[in-house]
């Protein structure tokens, strides 16, 4: 869909972070089927955390999990569960818990994005934006932190978007939701600043994704331009004139993992070639 450059989404083409710091604990990624939550998924794999991948498709998560386990060699542990529905959380957590030991480290990557005029907007895609995007976040959320409490450790990293720090045109439940993401990532971090559990938000900008490829797809079917001139648009808006790639997401997450990022908390990091200073 984009010409390749240099940062392709090929793991061969980048460095990374070395070796396996993270052995031994335990990441949740919810989302994490394709797009930036496998990136992020593999990236923690490599490591050396175990996994637990939380999706709504059981035949990706297995696929996904076969090849993280053989390619890492870390136990990977599957749930299928809605990050809006509060029973099937508490229960897929409950699960990865008793797999692969206390969560050290959540990742609250399942979104969704759907777009459309503010005044043309129906209530339904209103409540579906928050519910995923943000309420999602919140039930994953509350549901992880008690055991990082009592072990005295943990990471939350949520997955936001530069959506969630400016605004965008008709994709307004999108940007709220993602904004409300931002500011319940400062809050909670405020509160568990002395506690040993980070929290924070990473904020990609367009990145080359089945939601981008979907926006994509909707720009060429209701304006009849290419998909090469969609693609640029979107591609525009990043200083560096390009799609970021979910590697580049990944490694991002991987380093606010990290043990020694415990100074680093209440963040929200963009991700996007200096759209967002």
């Amino acid at each position: 869909m984009t010409e390749k450059t240099d940062l392709s989404a090929d793991n061969s083409a980048q460095e990374g972070l070395q070796g396996t710091p993270l052995a031994g604990q335990h990441a949740l990624v919810t989302g994490a089927t394709r797009g930036i939550g496998a990136a992020i998924a593999d990236t923690l794999g490599r490591l050396g955390a175990n996994l637990t991948l939380v999706g709504r498709d059981r035949a990706m998560l297995d696929e996904r999990a076969g090849h993280f386990a053989g390619a890492h060699g870390v136990s990977v542990h599957v749930e299928t569960a809605d990050v809006s529905d509060t029973a099937s959380i508490e229960k897929a957590f409950e699960s990865s818990v008793a797999a692969n030991g206390p969560i050290t480290i959540l990742v609250n990557n399942a979104g969704s994005g759907k777009s459309a005029p503010f005044h043309k907007m129906e209530r339904e895609l209103w409540d579906s934006m928050i519910a995923v995007n943000l309420t999602g976040t919140f039930i994953c959320t509350q549901a992880a932190l008690p055991g990082m409490l009592d072990a005295g450790y943990g990471r939350i990293i949520n997955v936001a978007s530069t959506a969630g720090l400016i605004g965008y045109s008709y994709v307004s439940a999108y940007c709220a939701a993602k904004h409300a993401v931002i500011g319940l990532t400062r809050s909670l971090a405020l509160e568990t600043a002395k506690k040993g559990v980070t929290v924070n938000a990473v904020c990609p900008g367009y990145t080359e994704t089945d939601l981008v490829r979907d926006t994509i797809d909707n720009i060429v079917a209701k304006t009849g331009r290419t998909v090469e001139d969609a693609t640029a648009e979107l591609a525009a808006s990043n200083p560096q004139g390009r799609l970021v790639q979910p590697w580049e997401v990944a490694e991002t997450v991987g380093w606010l993992a990290l043990p020694g990022s415990a100074s680093i908390t209440g963040q929200a990091v963009p991700i996007a070639g200096g759209e967002v200073m």
